[in-house]
């Protein structure tokens, strides 16, 4: 597919590097000269100095033969200028980053009107992972597919964890809870575990369960299950009012620390519910005087990487109890980061990258299936896909133990009339069927990938 990119800051940059790496033909547009060099010769790809709202910069981008355009600059209205250039000229897709909350209110309208495939919004999406975290405050990431009914969720196994040393063909047996064990992440090392393979302490487990199940799980490992009941974010950007504004619906309450006296001012009115502390919340007495010891997690949400890394390594090692959650959004640490004893960490650009590589993958869709949910894992070495399942399939009516699947893949569940199926190797595949695959192997498009004989394994 040819793809052009809008906009080459962290978000663009990010797409350009994983769209290109997919074998799409980039095309990067942006005003500083600088930068699109160096992108250009990084990723091997063309890129054109000037804004993207110029039909005749877009038509130097090669925007008639386009089969998308992505607009991704700082500005939303400059993006949705762009998109609406893109489809006159080109008539090609188009997706436009939106962060503003007063344009959130209306990106239906928005999407709709203006002809957009889609509209994105970093902070929301961000915001809402993060609300998803502290629902499970045990979890580690916590995904959704068809439509919420199943989720795939990621925890780490403790010390003296009655899940030491056990096989996973025993778990279900032994605990009595039907979830499947999907991926188990140890060191560097990211393994589609069999029924032999035996968990240890400290490994990073993936499993796939309805939420009840899911739920049930966690009771058994005598591990956190219920949602926090409160919540101490510094920072008070976009993310923090999204976050906020989720969290406050689900019952937990909300205290903020922002510096900045009119942002105060701005969330005190929006945020009517939460409390609004003006103050510097990198500063230790100031968040012992907030309450810190008594609160059930912590979010860094400043708008400097190092300060939200530091306040969780802070907050984590005095208060072990209190679930910590830190925005980062730059990948230069991307190593170092992983090796440090933070909960969680949210990365929007990341984020927002994987919604849009879900959606260009759709777009390359054979007839058999399409892509509707993906979620890449531990770094991009793993992911979990949905596909919808249509006629034509090469799948289809065939028993999973007949299926010559490829190596490192899982047929994780099957979504059949709203119900989940646990897959065993009687069950087939049918037409209308919701089938998540979990994954090293990058880059699948179609259900058919999931063949090794379509793959010349």
């Amino acid at each position: 597919m040819k793809i052009i990119i809008v906009g080459c800051g962290k978000v663009g940059s990010t797409l350009a590097a994983q769209l290109s790496e997919e074998g799409n033909d980039i095309v990067i547009i942006d005003q500083r000269e600088e930068r699109v060099r160096n992108l250009s010769n990084e990723y091997d790809i063309m890129g054109v100095v000037g804004s993207g709202s110029s039909h005749g910069v877009q038509e130097e981008a090669g925007i008639e033969s386009a089969d998308l355009l992505i607009a991704v600059t700082g500005s939303d209205e400059l993006n949705l200028l762009c998109c609406l250039i893109a489809k006159k000229a080109g008539n090609c897709h188009t997706i436009a980053r939106v962060r503003s909350p007063e344009y959130n209110q209306e990106a239906r309208f928005i999407q709709e009107e203006l002809g957009l495939a889609m509209v994105i919004n970093p902070e929301l999406a961000a915001s809402a992972e993060i609300a998803r975290l502290l629902r499970f405050p045990s979890a580690i990431k916590v995904e959704t597919f068809a439509k919420g009914r199943i989720e795939l969720l990621q925890f780490r196994i403790g010390p003296h964890s009655v899940l030491h040393n056990m096989q996973v063909s025993k778990i279900t047996s032994t605990l009595r809870c039907d979830v499947l064990i999907c991926a188990v992440t140890r060191g560097d090392q990211v393994v589609i575990p069999d029924g032999n393979f035996t968990l240890q302490e400290y490994d990073i487990v993936s499993f796939v369960a309805s939420p009840k199940k899911a739920s049930q799980f966690f009771r058994k490992i005598r591990v956190q299950t219920n949602q926090v009941k409160d919540a101490l974010i510094v920072g008070g950007s976009t993310t923090t009012y999204y976050l906020a504004k989720q969290l406050l619906a689900m019952g937990i309450g909300v205290k903020i620390v922002e510096r900045d006296r009119n942002r105060c001012e701005v969330l005190s009115d929006s945020l009517p519910e939460a409390n609004i502390v003006c103050g510097d919340g990198t500063e230790q007495h100031l968040l012992r005087e907030e309450g810190l010891e008594q609160v059930d997690s912590f979010v860094a949400l400043t708008d400097v990487d190092e300060e939200n890394i530091l306040l969780s390594l802070y907050v984590s090692d005095l208060f072990p109890n209190i679930k910590t959650i830190a925005k980062v959004n730059s990948v230069t640490f991307n190593r170092i980061i992983e090796k440090l004893n933070l909960d969680r960490i949210v990365d929007p650009k990341s984020i927002t990258a994987e919604y849009i590589v879900r959606y260009v993958r759709a777009m390359k869709n054979s007839i058999g299936s399409n892509v509707e949910t993906l979620y890449r894992l531990v770094n991009n070495k793993m992911e979990a896909l949905e596909f919808n399942i249509r006629e034509n399939a090469p799948v289809l009516n065939t028993p999973l133990e007949n299926l010559h699947l490829r190596k490192n893949l899982l047929i994780a569940c099957i979504i059949r009339n709203r119900k989940l199926i646990m897959p065993r190797g009687q069950d087939q595949i049918i037409l209308g069927d919701k089938v998540v695959v979990v994954t090293t192997n990058t880059g699948l498009n179609d259900i058919s990938d999931i063949l090794a004989e379509h793959r010349g394994e």
